[in-house]
């Protein structure tokens, strides 16, 4: 018994600087900003607690649930495309036909490793109307330029972007994930005349199923904070890209525009609600289909 303590006391003391940073820089924080959510500045008075007034005004608050919408809607068309990149990528390589594979996986990792404001910076200047390459390409083979920022074009534009960044990093989840399963069941049914894109379909997919679902859930948490990419690139189209456009665009501009600190720790936490909601609907879908996969 003395063993054991002393064993857990050691444990304690190893995890305790990793939680004392965990409570001090998330749980602290996070705490505060939901105490100042039920308080708002009023021009007469100053700081007074007002409730769930400021949840009340952004549930009816149009900018935030129009940015809300614009992020489901970028979710539903960069994910998609993304995950089933990384997926092929991550089959392809780990197929073993392929000359110099570590070579080809630290390529596609790369623009992972490429800060989000410098890929923005960079997307921005080929995107750009103007200036870009694109629209001087366009000018020299005497065809319509494309405003890539514009209309219906800047959520594909977007997405586009973000797809560049992540697309390896969602690959090396799945290759690392395909390089922990037994190569026994590759190998008999390689022996039964399964070829390569049938040994992919019907046995590495399948068991890929957790690493894709995790996937899946960081890209819902990472499109519902949509904010770099967009922000950088305002100014090449700010009458598309406001100071609404995403939610976490929305609360960073009540926050340190406006000066509404408030009503910024409000959309933050409504976005949070959002977030775990939907996170939550990819769990249960896990889940069920991890259910359905054991009962077949």
């Amino acid at each position: 018994m003395a063993k054991r303590s002393r064993h857990g006391k050691a444990g304690l003391l190893f995890v305790a600087p990793f939680m004392v940073v965990f409570v001090l820089t998330l749980v602290v924080p996070l705490v505060y900003s939901g105490y100042l959510s039920f308080f708002r500045n009023r021009l007469v008075g100053g700081i007074s607690f007002v409730g769930t007034k400021n949840y009340i005004q952004a549930f009816h608050d149009h900018a935030f649930w129009s940015g809300l919408e614009r992020v489901v809607g970028f979710f539903f068309i960069q994910v998609p495309f993304m995950l089933a990149a990384a997926l092929i990528f991550a089959l392809v390589i780990d197929s073993g036909k392929l000359r110099f594979p570590k070579l080809i996986r630290i390529l596609i990792f790369i623009p992972y490793a490429v800060p989000a404001v410098i890929a923005a910076i960079m997307w921005g200047y080929l995107y750009g109307p103007n200036f870009g390459l694109l629209a001087q390409i366009s000018r020299y083979l005497h065809t319509p330029s494309i405003h890539f920022l514009n209309g219906w074009m800047t959520l594909p534009s977007i997405a586009n972007i973000v797809t560049w960044e992540y697309v390896g990093y969602n690959m090396i989840i799945m290759y690392a994930a395909l390089k922990s399963f037994s190569t026994d069941l590759y190998e008999a049914a390689s022996m039964d005349g399964a070829n390569g894109f049938q040994l992919a379909w019907h046995i590495k997919i399948p068991q890929l199923r957790p690493a894709i679902f995790l996937c899946l859930i960081f890209s819902v948490i990472g499109s519902f904070q949509l904010f770099t990419e967009p922000y950088q690139m305002t100014p090449l189209s700010p009458a598309v890209l406001n100071n609404s456009f995403t939610p976490n665009i929305y609360a960073y501009d009540e926050a340190f525009v406006s000066q509404n600190i408030n009503y910024a720790a409000t959309i933050s936490f409504m976005l949070g609600f959002a977030v775990l909601i939907a996170a939550s609907f990819v769990g249960l879908v896990s889940r069920q289909s991890r259910k359905r996969a054991v009962n077949v």
